[in-house]
């Protein structure tokens, strides 16, 4: 986020075209929730594809009412001790006026609280990936309470809110590679060492049930990344805005083909699970360095988050955790390549003049990415592993053995994603009678679910 720190003679005045950009971008921010449903929906099996549609969803309403409660208040309040923050006008978002101004900037406190708002949501919606086809729906709705309450809220402070640790350090995070992916990744690594594998992993195949969908919600997730990565300047004044929009383009771009890359030379073939897998790599590695980084250097960036976060994903059959969706392969390895390599790429002629090592800079802002990913990580990753425990020593975390085999959505929400009962005859006369016509056999296929 853009640092605000200006002179009293020089304070900004609101200015409606930031203002109305800064609600353009929370509106994609926001429409990127429901896209993450949509990807996550299409990669799992048929029988669990509502469940992941609400672990996405349901973050909507959650979040929404901590962030107003409290959240908004423990992120971006008054630093205490340099891992939290408070400040009493932020509580049940009650003692702002509508023509506020967030400091240093010409947007209001209520569009600000409204973006950060959304990345806030988001991020726990990430985790539920990893957590595909076993967790009861009660438990992850608890979790969510108490994980954005006790990891998100206060490490978003030590990322972007003045006074937190990290910030204060100098570690760069433009739009959420800390606070966003590496923390979900963490979370999710955590949350699976505990509750363990589904049912069948290394065994049954487990292949995305709607390749469709998953593409649909790479796109929508493409789309709404601009807002996340342009709008967390918080203006559109100086041209670094339109330096992140450009480099979220070149970066996923670049991620994507190398991603491909990857599978044709170790599969043999490029598939359309590798392209919308390739695209979010891309999206994640860029979200932290993008406004550091020349066009060139988010080139470089996508290029190496698209390979190494493809050899990532296999690592969970080399070393038997079983991440559904892959979120620790993109988003925890993901974020930490894109904010490693700020150390490296970092142009000084984006969001600040902090140098990188190939642009003369050394090695000291690698030295303080390095601090920020370690910092977050490890408190992320402990905090969720032990919030997952005491969840499932007491509500019980994982559904029973019957209801993971026969289908988590019609135990957990009394729905199937698909009903045919309406056209069952139809459907199954359409494929059957020209058969029968031509004098063969009528011929069934059976669906892996």
């Amino acid at each position: 986020m853009a640092p605000a720190i200006l002179l009293a003679a020089d304070a900004p005045t609101l200015s409606s075209a930031d203002t109305g950009f800064m609600l353009i971008c929370s509106a994609l921010v926001m429409l990127m929730t429901p896209g993450l449903a949509f990807f996550y929906g299409g990669m799992v099996r048929v029988k669990s594809t509502l469940n992941m549609l609400m672990m996405s969803f349901i973050s909507l309403g959650i979040v929404t009412v901590l962030w107003v409660l409290y959240g908004f208040s423990v992120a971006f309040g008054t630093d205490h001790g340099s891992l939290v923050g408070w400040a009493g006008d932020f509580v049940g978002l009650g003692g702002i006026g509508k023509t506020d101004l967030w400091s240093g900037t010409t947007i209001p406190i209520f569009v600000f609280a409204v973006f950060q708002l959304m990345f806030a949501i988001i991020t726990p919606a990430l985790i539920s990936g990893a957590l595909a086809d076993r967790v009861k729906f009660s438990a992850w709705v608890l979790f969510v309470v108490l994980w954005a309450t006790i990891v998100y809220f206060p490490v978003a402070h030590w990322v972007w809110g003045e006074g937190g640790w990290a910030y204060d350090l100098g570690v760069i995070d433009f739009a959420g590679g800390t606070a966003v992916h590496i923390n979900a990744g963490a979370a999710a690594l955590g949350v699976i060492l505990v509750i363990g594998k589904r049912i069948g992993f290394k065994k049954d195949p487990m292949r995305p049930h709607s390749l469709p969908l998953v593409v649909l919600g790479a796109g929508l997730l493409w789309f709404g990344w601009f807002g996340f990565n342009a709008g967390s300047w918080l203006g559109n004044s100086d041209g670094v805005g339109a330096l992140m929009f450009v480099n979220t383009q070149i970066a996923t771009a670049a991620a994507l083909l190398a991603w491909l890359a990857w599978e044709k030379i170790r599969h043999g073939a490029c598939t359309t699970l590798g392209a919308a897998s390739g695209a979010v790599a891309g999206l994640v590695a860029i979200t932290p360095s993008g406004g550091a980084v020349s066009p060139l250097g988010a080139l470089a960036v996508g290029a190496v988050a698209g390979a190494v976060c493809a050899m990532a994903v296999g690592l969970k059959y080399r070393f038997g955790y079983d991440d559904s969706l892959d979120v620790v392969g993109v988003h925890m390895v993901g974020g930490i390549i894109g904010s490693l390599l700020v150390g490296f790429f970092a142009s000084g002629e984006g969001q600040s003049d902090v140098k990188g090592l190939f642009y003369g800079g050394g090695l000291d802002q690698f030295w303080k990415q390095c601090a920020g990913v370690l910092g977050v990580l490890a408190y992320s990753l402990v905090a969720s592993a032990v919030l997952a425990f005491l969840i499932d020593k007491t509500l019980g975390m994982r559904v029973g053995e019957d209801e993971e085999v026969s289908g988590i959505d019609q135990a957990q929400h009394a729905e199937t994603a698909y009903d045919f009962s309406g056209a069952g005859g139809g459907v199954l006369a359409s494929v059957t009678a020209p058969l029968a016509a031509a004098g063969q056999p009528k011929q069934t296929r059976k669906v892996d679910a």
